[in-house]
């Protein structure tokens, strides 16, 4: 197995995936009443700051809230551009393994299988193979349910780009060259196995309009957002800038 997803594969195997786990607050659960609790959705974004440790840990004190809006912020503003031109493929073809400048690249498997044992556990692969995952377990932050997951159901866990392609092409990655529109496609730090339904949902939605039905994991998505915005110098909406805020605390 090459290195880089052995490493994620084996902290997924054991079960070893870091999570943030409550310090303030009761738990909540996917409407933001009662159970399931916060633990167990993997790293705090606060200590994940190039996508390579496992899923999105709700923030739930109030120095890491505090914490997450200094970096919000930080992100600039503007209003979004026209959709005029924007396409998939304009991002290279789905989960393409080959590009240069981001983490998890080059390492023989393609992007949608290296989240999938980036955030899985229990993972299983395919036998003969050191990529391809058939099952795992999620534990799906944008829901907060746990989800025992099979290939043949493959699109009931899909990656979403926390900042949508579509969204980036609207907020200047139009005039870009290919090779920064595939790393955004491509790059951990904006790519979570998440619940397909809850994908269908949020489409191409800025934070102002689509939020994770999940509340308590709704600081961490504004500041995962964020993240990506300041790292490849796409502004936000007012609007968006103004609920990312509001979900830390601001």
């Amino acid at each position: 197995m090459v290195p880089a997803l052995a490493a994620s594969a084996v902290l997924a195997l054991a079960g070893c995936d870091p999570e943030q786990a409550a310090s303030s607050g009761p738990s909540a659960g996917a409407d933001g009443g009662g159970a399931p609790s916060v633990t167990g959705f993997g790293a705090s974004p606060l200590e994940n700051a190039d996508g390579t440790k496992p899923g999105l840990a709700p923030l739930t004190s109030d120095a890491d809230k505090a914490a997450a809006r200094k970096v919000i912020e930080k992100v600039a503003t503007k209003g979004r551009g026209p959709k005029t031109g924007y396409a998939r493929d304009k991002f290279g073809y789905a989960w393409k393994d080959s590009v240069d400048g981001i983490p998890l690249a080059r390492n023989g498997c393609d992007t949608r299988n290296d989240l999938l044992a980036r955030d899985g556990k229990n993972v299983e692969l395919r036998s003969g193979s050191d990529c391809v995952v058939v099952s795992m377990t999620l534990k799906d932050p944008y829901t907060g349910k746990t989800i025992e997951w099979r290939k043949q159901r493959a699109t009931a866990v899909q990656i979403d780009h926390v900042m949508p392609l579509s969204y980036d092409w609207q907020m200047g990655a139009a005039h870009w060259n290919e090779a920064k529109r595939q790393q955004i496609a491509n790059d951990p730090l904006n790519l979570l196995p998440v619940d397909g339904p809850a994908n269908n949902a949020k489409r191409d939605a800025g934070p102002a309009t689509w939020l994770p039905p999940y509340k308590p994991v709704r600081c961490a998505y504004a500041l995962r957002f964020a993240q990506v915005s300041l790292k490849y110098a796409l502004p936000v909406t007012a609007a968006d800038k103004d609920m990312m805020l509001e979900q830390c605390g601001g």
